[in-house]
């Protein structure tokens, strides 16, 4: 009777908990869509999602450039970092000495624990100026931010894609060896295709990482509410344009940008539905 009663109390603490965070979204959904859905209203929507000018003085709120400054970088990040992330993945789970693999593997895991603000810091300090040398200019720009966010995203997609690839059955590895392939040959052509819904709930998620990163994409993006112009040419994304103007914003001007925030939340509902449409088509 006591363990029955005791597992009736955390059955209850256990649905607590879960209502606790779901309620925390709910809350957080409709402080967005009350205080943002009115400004979208008040603006037009086709102004505030097409216009190509942010001039709050102006009353002018067209977050286009914006929208596209966070697709140009999260594109250039994706680029950069998908295919480091998977070789690294493979070279964990099939190619790595053991002894070896727990070193690399902490430094994997380290670099998901490094603050966003060290790896603007790196950015602004290592990569700007290397830019800024090539390409002219001050630096700051799409390729810089695209190349920090690379290396962000790289602990998410090899983590998950390494998990991927081992979970794979040995049967395909081993079928392939014995109709004659070599190593290489079997792990990516047979292996690779088999966990290719695993990797691509890791890119997913990769691409959660980037295109809601804000610090480090501020110190080395340019923060221009422009539409892109180049790999060299500075943008602001949707992240830093809400972070860089809210704290002095007021009335229509900080709707805006609690709008701004409901349509970053429709981009990662996005990515969020094709992981979980991903992991259902995996499982």
């Amino acid at each position: 009777m006591k363990n029955n009663g005791r597992e009736a109390v955390m059955k209850y603490v256990f649905l607590a908990t879960a209502c606790v965070s779901v309620g925390a979204v709910i809350l957080i959904c409709i402080f967005m869509f009350a205080n943002g859905v009115p400004a979208m209203v008040k603006i037009g929507f086709g102004k505030f999602l097409f216009g190509m000018k942010w001039k709050p003085e102006l009353d002018l709120f067209g977050i286009f450039p914006m929208i596209m400054g966070s697709v140009a970088v999260t594109l250039g990040a994706i680029l950069l970092g998908v295919p480091v992330g998977i070789l690294t993945a493979v070279f964990l789970a099939r190619f790595c000495p053991k002894g070896f693999h727990s070193a690399l593997k902490s430094g994997v895991d380290l670099l998901a624990g490094i603050p966003s603000v060290v790896y603007g810091f790196f950015g602004l300090t290592a990569i700007v100026p290397l830019i800024g040398k090539i390409g002219g200019g001050s630096g700051t720009s799409i390729l810089a931010a695209s190349m920090v966010l690379a290396v962000m995203i790289l602990p998410t997609i090899i983590g998950v894609s390494e998990a991927a690839i081992r979970a794979v059955p040995s049967g395909y590895y081993e079928g392939s060896l014995a109709l004659g392939a070599c190593k290489e040959r079997s792990v990516f052509f047979a292996e690779l295709p088999a966990a290719r819904s695993g990797i691509v709930a890791g890119i997913i998620l990769g691409v959660g990482r980037a295109i809601g990163e804000t610090m480090a994409v501020i110190m080395v993006a340019g923060n221009q509410a422009v539409m892109p112009r180049g790999l060299f040419k500075g943008v602001r994304t949707l992240t830093a344009n809400i972070v860089l103007e809210m704290g002095y914003a007021s009335g229509l001007h900080r709707e805006a940008l609690i709008a701004t925030a409901v349509v970053l939340f429709f981009f990662i509902l996005i990515i969020n539905l094709l992981f979980m449409h991903t992991k259902q088509h995996s499982d």
